[in-house]
């Protein structure tokens, strides 16, 4: 482990530390009774992971947890993915109009082919208030895209809307589950289980995704994908 992955980790533990007291300093997505037809939309940028990495986490993580709690909402093959950069948060109406994704496109256009792949290293999973996400530490490859797209949006008056916890060593989030119902200590015990027993493979970024959906990416709209170097 480096010391950019270091960094990483600490703003990781800041956040689990800020959940555990309930004071989190960072945008959250409340629950709604009908996830897939939900009509709070967001415009994002995602990596859609290839069908090996997607097999193992149903496989290893989401299956175990549904034998124990099915009832809630656990992300189908087409809709697991990973958080590039955030643009506007989720909301009913949109903070974004037709204007805006002009302008998204034309950014991520510019930007994201001058940017190289990264690696992600899975290492732990981490329960939010609302949601279960496998999280990986990254080279820092990913800060470099984050921070250019960061730059150019806000050049042209498209800034990032969501509030984060941290604004320089970001990492990979990928949401497994949505809660519709009171954590059981069977459940979180399971997931303290899984989380110990991680062991993923490296898993390369090669592309990016500029859309508009929902939080679980049903209702969405393609924008547009870019391959990295």
């Amino acid at each position: 482990m480096d010391g950019h992955q270091s960094k990483q980790i600490e703003v990781i533990d800041q956040i689990e530390s800020s959940i555990a007291n309930n004071t989190p300093a960072f945008s959250t997505i409340l629950p709604v009774d009908d996830f897939e037809n939900d009509s709070r939309l967001t415009l994002t940028s995602v990596h859609f992971p290839n069908i090996q990495l997607i097999n193992t986490i149903q496989r290893c993580i989401i299956d175990p947890l549904k034998l124990i709690t099915p009832d809630h909402y656990y992300y189908s093959n087409d809709s697991l993915h990973m958080t590039i950069k955030n643009i506007r948060v989720i909301n009913d109406p949109p903070h974004f109009n037709n204007d805006d994704t002009k302008v998204a496109k034309r950014i991520f256009n510019e930007v994201i082919p001058k940017h190289k792949k990264f690696k992600v290293f899975f290492y732990r999973l981490l329960l939010f208030k609302n949601n279960l996400a496998l999280i990986g530490t990254t080279e820092p490859k990913l800060d470099k895209i984050i921070l250019d797209l960061d730059e150019k949006l806000s050049q042209a008056k498209l800034p990032d809307d969501k509030i984060y916890l941290n604004s320089k060593y970001f990492f990979s989030n990928i949401t497994l589950a949505r809660f519709t119902q009171p954590l059981t200590a069977m459940f979180e015990s399971k997931v303290s289980e899984l989380s110990a027993q991680l062991n993923f493979p490296d898993y390369t970024v090669d592309s990016v995704t500029l859309l508009t959906g929902n939080a679980v990416m049903k209702r969405r709209e393609v924008i547009g994908t870019w391959e990295l170097l």
